[in-house]
């Protein structure tokens, strides 16, 4: 979305698209795991594809300062966090002892303003006006050859994305998924959209599977003791013969 708004400021809004799914595919499998934080992907992106689109180059441009910038950019949100987040969470703390929960809240609102989105966006919108030029100037001595390997980084970069995410996901109940969709699409040649339906009915399909198995057979615990035959007194109305044990 972030691309997509800066190819509309920047004037080519299938260029900002464009580089905004390249940028996600090469995303996708940044996390945020117990104190690592991954790179500030918005500012990434955001730069990145003004930088690309305004010195009129490719995705791969977009793609090659989309991933530095986030990572420049996380050590100054870093530092926001260190020198500026603890004023606003220890003001928190003394509303929250007072038993002020407008205080807290308030103390939320402008600390997440304060520490993340103000200097985040200075950051990007002083970057871009004293940036351009120079990336504009740095662009244009690139020789060819190395724009050419940026395009074949560009394909990459993606692949190591979903590699990430299925690092994190991937186990050997959902293995067979995984395959099953990669032979879909490689060998029936189903298109994307095409493997993701079929993947959501078959998730539908063994999700009611499951809850049927689990409550609607009757198992041992809940189908209760087997009923007792009636046989009282059943030879005495038969003459002395129990005619339900006699077989014929």
């Amino acid at each position: 979305m972030t691309c997509t708004i800066a190819g509309i400021i920047m004037g080519n809004v299938h260029a900002g698209i464009v580089m905004g799914a390249t940028l996600e595919l090469a995303f996708i499998g940044s996390f945020s795991i117990g104190a690592s934080i991954p790179p500030e992907i918005i500012s990434g992106s955001i730069l990145g594809t003004a930088f690309a689109i305004g010195a009129g180059k490719s995705t791969a441009v977009a793609l090659t300062l989309g991933i530095p910038i986030a990572s420049l950019v996380l050590i100054i949100k870093n530092l926001c966090f260190i020198f500026i987040l603890p004023f606003f969470v220890h003001k928190a703390d003394q509303y929250a002892a007072e038993g002020d929960d407008k205080g807290v809240g308030r103390m939320n609102l402008l600390g997440g303003f304060f520490s993340v989105n103000l200097p985040i966006g200075l950051i990007v919108g002083i970057s871009y006006v004293l940036g351009s030029p120079m990336i504009k100037a740095f662009l244009g001595i690139i020789p060819k050859f190395v724009i050419n390997g940026l395009g074949i980084a560009t394909g990459l970069l993606p692949a190591y994305g979903f590699a990430l995410l299925l690092k994190l996901m991937i186990n050997k109940r959902n293995v067979v998924f995984f395959v099953l969709g990669f032979a879909l699409a490689v060998y029936l040649k189903v298109p994307v959209t095409g493997v993701a339906i079929f993947g959501g009915c078959l998730a539908l399909i063994l999700t009611g599977y499951a809850a049927f198995k689990a409550h609607g057979e009757p198992t041992a615990a809940t189908a209760g003791p087997a009923p007792e035959r009636n046989s009282t007194n059943s030879s005495d109305k038969n003459g002395g013969i129990d005619y339900e044990d006699e077989e014929f």
